[in-house]
């Protein structure tokens, strides 16, 4: 069975940056596509981000811009750079594939944008 471990939320000020990783018990970043995820209480969780097996990257519209997802294949790790961060992404982040999240769901790591 599949983990995924997320890491490298924190409380971080507007504008700030963050860098997740999300890493995978066993090598399945190479096999297809994964994507970032956020949540927040009380309402449905959302793709953010994703990358192909090739590198191919697609963004929700409101991080165009600001956030990068890349993955590291020989390391099992996906990351996701944030940059100048709002509050309005303050949320759990996970990863999982895309755009099936067939996975089992990870803890999350949270982020939160505050002043």
């Amino acid at each position: 069975q599949v983990r995924l471990m997320e890491s490298g939320g924190g409380l971080v000020q507007p504008g700030g940056s963050l860098r997740l990783s999300c890493v995978a018990s066993g090598n399945i970043f190479s096999s297809g596509a994964m994507g970032w995820y956020r949540q927040v209480p009380g309402k449905l969780r959302k793709w953010v981000a994703s990358i192909t097996s090739s590198g191919g990257t697609n963004y929700e519209d409101s991080v165009k811009g600001r956030f990068t997802i890349s993955r590291d294949n020989t390391k099992n790790t996906l990351y996701l750079q944030m940059n100048s961060l709002e509050p309005d992404d303050t949320a759990v982040y996970f990863c999982n594939a895309f755009p099936i999240a067939h996975y089992s769901w990870g803890q999350g790591t949270q982020v939160t944008v505050s002043s």
